[in-house]
């Protein structure tokens, strides 16, 4: 598909917040868009302490992790969109490589390999600044297209931001 074709074209780019600031758990985690593209995400979670499941030994908790494939695949999957539409989460397997680093900033990114009439294939990749091709936890997920017959969030977002830069 060529980069017209998209849904989300206009926040194709870097720091989209746009694409997930209507999401609460992202917000509360410090969650932001690094770049968006067809078929892609990367976003990130600054370090810091309230992440930690083991505070003495400096190890983020696993929830944290899952938050971040979940949502960094799901942001790539409305990238993938040619009509937005809802989306759900229906399987997601992750692979945990290793510790994340104590005191390092988590990113997240996400390729749409595959989207058919009513579902999204996923890969995603947790890692560190400058440490892509050394991720400390892989996923594999599916998501659910028009899983609901609600405007999608994303689009309400959307259209508020727009309303709003507009007046």
């Amino acid at each position: 598909m060529r980069e017209q074709d998209f849904a989300l074209r206009e926040f194709f780019g870097e720091r989209r917040q746009e694409l997930i600031s209507h999401i609460p758990h992202a917000v509360e985690l410090g969650m932001t868009v690094e770049k968006a593209g067809p078929c892609q995400a990367l976003l990130r979670i600054p370090q810091g302490a309230r992440l930690l499941g083991a505070a003495s030994r400096g190890v983020v908790f696993g929830g944290v992790i899952t938050t971040l494939l979940d949502q960094v695949g799901g942001t790539a999957v409305m990238c993938s969109q040619r009509e937005l539409t809802s989306i759900a989460t229906i399987d997601m397997r992750i692979d945990y490589m290793r510790p994340s680093t104590p005191g390092r900033d988590l990113l997240g990114h996400a390729q749409c390999y595959r989207l058919t009439r009513n579902v999204a294939f996923v890969k995603s990749r947790a890692f560190h600044e400058g440490e892509i091709d050394d991720p400390f936890a892989i996923s594999l997920s599916t998501y659910m297209l028009a899983s609901n017959p609600a405007t999608p969030g994303v689009v309400k977002a959307l259209e508020a931001s727009y309303r709003v830069k507009r007046s």
